[in-house]
């Protein structure tokens, strides 16, 4: 099954998106800025008022580029901190998203570590700063050494599409120790070949409308996504069925 995770910006687009049939969100402000901290409110709300969802809240104190400095990283800390203390009534998966990377061009190993150490049982995603790293296969390897849980990319391409090749070969370094999760230019209409090109067993996607003068979640558009994506799965049963071979030769379909 293909876990469909849907970036919102407030409790309304969350709930819209988990209506739509959404297995995760990513909880960020300001996404015309590339997603920013909710505010604690929001996040609060959100795991109070959401039932089913995995939720992923967002950790970068300011848009722009992903370096991170000692004061910012403090406010990160803070931040995860205070996330973790919120209530959780309804058991739902909560994680963090983050990310560092140096003036070099590589992964800011020391801030990462803080960050995921800081998380403790929360698991980490390393957003879309992974693209900006030049050796992406060695970075995959410093992530795991980490101890993150997932990595958003776009394969350093500036679309999933057009990077499918190298998230392809992301996912064959990780196997199992690290989930790689396509994300960029994604949409119904090309969900299904860009699963048939990377193996992603995770897309990631914005569904934006535009509602009373203000971006809105599209839940049409998720559904959309949604089904595209279960109906590849049972297209790949099917296939698997149909040449007898035991489902565990389906991953290297996916």
């Amino acid at each position: 099954m293909t876990t469909v995770e849907i970036c919102v910006s407030d409790v309304p687009t969350a709930l819209v998106a988990e209506a739509a049939g959404a297995d995760r969100l990513e909880l960020c402000a300001d996404l015309g800025q590339g997603g920013t901290t909710p505010s604690l409110g929001t996040v609060g709300v959100a795991l109070r008022t959401l039932r089913r969802v995995g939720v992923r809240v967002m950790v970068r104190p300011r848009g722009g580029d992903f370096r991170v400095s000692e004061i910012e990283e403090q406010v990160m800390l803070a931040d995860i901190e205070a996330i973790r203390g919120l209530p959780n009534p309804h058991g739902l998966e909560v994680g963090v998203v983050v990310g560092a990377v140096t003036a070099a061009g590589g992964l800011d190993l020391g801030v990462l570590r803080r960050l995921i150490e800081a998380a403790g049982p929360l698991p980490v995603t390393v957003h879309k700063a992974f693209d900006e790293v030049g050796d992406q296969l060695r970075a995959i390897e410093e992530l795991i050494d980490l101890g993150a849980d997932a990595v958003l990319t776009s394969g350093g391409a500036p679309t999933a599409l057009a990077g499918a090749p190298r998230i392809a070969a992301l996912r064959q370094r990780a196997g199992d120790r690290l989930r790689v999760i396509a994300g960029g230019g994604i949409r119904s209409h090309n969900v299904r070949q860009v699963l048939a090109e990377t193996g992603a067993r995770e897309v990631h996607l914005r569904a934006p409308v535009r509602r009373d003068g203000r971006e809105a979640t599209d839940g049409t558009e998720v559904r959309r996504v949604v089904e595209a994506t279960r109906a590849r799965a049972e297209q790949l049963r099917d296939v698997v069925g149909g040449a007898g071979l035991h489902p565990v030769d389906q991953s290297a379909e996916a």
